[in-house]
C-alpha cells in the first residue's frame, strides 16, 4: 500500500516579498517539480500538494490538496505580494483544514517561508499555533521554518518548530534557499521510503 505524503507550503505574500517575487515563483515551481519527480521515483509514495499564500488582505489557497501530477505552474497572477504578515492566521487555517484529511499512516511535511515577523493575524495567536504544531508533531508531522530579516530560531521556536533555515532576500539568496530546501526535501522523501524516522531539528543537515 502506498504512503500518502502531504506537502503543505505556507508562503508569505506580504509587500516585502515583492523584491524576490520572481525568485519565489520560480522556487515554488521547482519545488513542485521535485515533488513530481519523487512521485515517479518512489513507487510506494503518493504525493499531494497544498500551497497557501498569505498577506493581510487574505489567506489564499492556491493548491488545495492536489495530486502532484496535476499541479499547475504558479504564475505572477497567482502571487502578488502586498500588505502585512498574518503568519499565524495562515498556519491556523491551513493546518486545521489539512488535518481533517490526514490519516494516521500518512506523512506530512509543512514548509513555512516568510521574510519577516508575524504582524497582522486576527484569528490565531502564537500560543494557539504553538499548541497546534506540538499536537501535530506528536502525530508525526514534520515542520520547517525558512525565514529572513528576523531571528529565525527565536521566531520558529515560538511556534515549536525546530527545523530552521535562514535566507537572504536577494535573488541569489532566495535561489540558494530553495535549492537547499529541495535537496533536504529529497533526502526526507528517501528516508520516508526506507522507513527512517526524521530526527527533530536535523531536516536541513547535509
Amino acid at each position: 500500500m502506498n504512503t500518502r505524503i502531504f506537502n503543505l507550503i505556507v508562503l508569505d505574500e506580504s509587500g516585502s516579498m515583492e523584491v524576490i517575487k520572481q525568485q519565489a515563483i520560480m522556487g515554488v515551481n521547482e519545488t513542485v517539480q521535485t515533488i513530481k519527480s519523487a512521485q515517479k521515483e518512489y513507487e510506494d509514495q503518493e504525493h499531494i500538494v497544498s500551497l497557501v499564500t498569505f498577506n493581510s488582505r487574505a489567506v489564499k489557497i492556491v493548491y488545495d490538496k492536489v495530486q502532484a501530477e496535476n499541479v499547475a505552474e504558479l504564475t505572477e497572477a497567482d502571487y502578488c505580494p502586498n500588505c502585512g504578515t498574518p503568519l499565524y492566521d495562515a498556519m491556523g487555517q491551513a493546518l486545521n483544514d489539512l488535518r481533517q484529511y490526514v490519516a494516521d499512516k500518512d506523512k506530512v511535511l509543512v514548509t513555512i517561508i516568510t521574510d519577516g515577523y508575524e504582524n497582522a493575524s486576527k484569528e490565531y495567536g502564537g500560543a494557539a499555533i504553538k499548541a497546534l504544531v506540538n499536537e501535530l508533531k506528536s502525530k508525526g508531522w514534520v515542520f520547517t521554518y525558512i525565514g529572513a530579516n528576523q531571528d529565525v530560531e527565536e521566531a520558529a521556536s515560538a511556534i515549536a518548530v525546530n527545523n530552521v533555515m535562514h535566507f537572504q532576500t536577494t535573488q541569489s539568496g532566495t535561489r540558494e534557499m530553495f535549492a537547499k530546501e529541495r535537496s533536504s526535501r529529497n533526502r526526507w522523501f528517501d528516508r520516508v521510503s526506507r522507513g527512517i524516522v526524521e530526527e527533530e531539528g536535523k531536516f536541513f543537515d547535509e
